[in-house]
C-alpha cells in the first residue's frame, strides 16, 4: 500500500495524467472528516486530511467541514493554487524524470520486474516502451494515478482542488506550505532502491492494486485512522523507511513554525489547512506535534460523536 500512501500525502496533485473518469453514484453520507483544530488564546487552525484523488460521487462533503470552511478567514494547502495552476509543472516533471539517464527504468529496472511492469502498463494503455526513459518514482505515480483515474479518481476532484475552487469563489486567501520545485525535489530523491521496491509492489499486484485503493479509500471515506494508519504510516515507515522520512516526518516538522505563526497572528484570523491525511497520522504527524507544544487540540467530528453515542 506504500505507493497509495501518496494519494493520502499529496505530491499527485499535478500529476498530467489523462483516460476514462466514470463517476458511479453512490448514496452513502459524507466522508466522515479527518478534521481537527487546533487553538492557542485567540486563534484557530482547523487541520484537515485531504484525499487528493476523488470520485465526484465524494461530495457534498461533511457539514463539519462546511463550517471549519465558513469560520476561517484564510485556507493554505500544500502548494499555493497559482502555483498549482502552472501549465509548466507538467514540463517541469518530465525534465526532472529524465535529468539521469543512468537512474532510469531501462537502466534499473531488475530483469524480473519487466514482464510484470510492461503488462501492467499494457493493462492501462501504455507502451512499456516509453517508460524506459524515465526514473522509477515516475513511472510508479503515473501508473497509479492513471490506474486510479481509469476506475473514477481523479486530482481535479480531489479535497484540495475542491476547496482552492470554493476558497476563490468566496474571496478568501489561499496560500501554500512549500513549494512545486520542494515536492518534486522530495520525490526524485527517494532512494533508487525504495523506489524500485515501491514499484515492485504494484507491477506485481496486477489488477489486485484496483482494490487496496478502494480499500484505503474506504478507510479514509469512514475515518478510520487504525487502518489509515496501517495501511499507509506503519508499511511505509517499516519497508521503506528513508522515503518515509523525507515524504512525511521531515515535511511536517518543517511545516510546525508555519502553523505556530498562523497561531500567533492578531484574533480574527483562524485558518483552514488541507494537507494529505497521512501528515496528520501518528505520533510523528502535525496534529500530534502541535499538541505536544501545548496547544489544544480537539477532533471535529459530528459523525464520530454520533457513532459513540448509539
Amino acid at each position: 500500500m506504500r505507493r497509495f500512501a501518496l494519494a493520502i500525502a499529496g505530491l499527485l496533485l499535478a500529476l498530467p495524467v489523462s483516460g476514462s473518469t466514470p463517476t458511479p453514484v453512490r448514496t452513502d453520507a459524507p466522508p466522515v472528516p479527518l478534521l481537527w483544530k487546533v487553538s492557542d488564546a485567540d486563534n484557530s487552525v482547523y487541520l484537515l486530511g485531504s484525499f487528493h484523488l476523488l470520485r465526484k460521487s465524494d461530495y457534498p462533503l461533511s457539514a463539519d467541514i462546511d463550517r471549519a470552511f465558513d469560520d476561517a478567514e484564510a485556507l493554505v494547502f500544500e502548494i499555493a493554487p497559482e502555483e498549482l495552476d502552472d501549465p509548466g509543472i507538467a514540463a517541469r516533471m518530465l525534465q526532472l524524470a529524465t535529468s539521469n539517464p543512468a537512474s532510469t527504468i531501462g537502466q534499473v529496472l531488475p530483469t524480473e520486474l519487466r514482464e510484470p511492469l510492461q503488462r501492467q502498463a499494457r493493462r492501462l494503455g501504455v507502451a512499456p516502451e516509453q517508460l524506459d526513459q524515465f526514473e522509477p518514482w515516475f513511472v510508479d505515480t503515473t501508473l497509479v494515478t492513471l490506474m486510479a483515474q481509469r476506475n473514477g479518481f481523479a486530482p481535479e476532484d480531489g479535497l484540495d482542488r475542491h476547496l482552492m475552487a470554493r476558497a476563490r469563489a468566496a474571496g478568501k486567501s489561499a496560500s501554500g506550505l512549500e513549494t512545486v520545485a520542494q515536492q518534486l525535489a522530495t520525490l526524485d530523491g527517494m532512494p533508487m532502491d525504495e523506489q524500485i521496491d515501491t514499484l515492485r509492489e504494484f507491477v506485481e499486484e496486477g489488477e489486485g492494486a484496483t482494490a487496496r485503493l478502494e480499500e484505503l479509500h474506504g478507510a479514509w471515506r469512514r475515518a478510520d485512522v487504525p487502518l489509515l494508519e496501517q495501511l499507509t504510516r506503519e508499511d511505509m515507515a517499516d519497508r521503506t523507511p528513508v522515503t518515509y522520512q523525507r515524504l512525511n516526518v521531515d515535511r511536517n516538522r518543517a511545516w510546525i513554525p508555519r502553523f505556530e505563526a498562523m497561531l500567533a497572528k492578531p484574533a480574527g484570523n483562524d485558518v483552514l489547512a488541507v494537507v494529505g491525511a497521512l501528515h496528520l497520522l501518528g505520533d510523528d504527524g502535525v496534529v500530534a506535534m502541535l499538541k505536544a507544544r501545548g496547544y489544544r487540540v480537539d477532533r471535529v467530528c459530528t459523525a464520530c460523536d454520533s457513532r459513540t453515542t448509539r
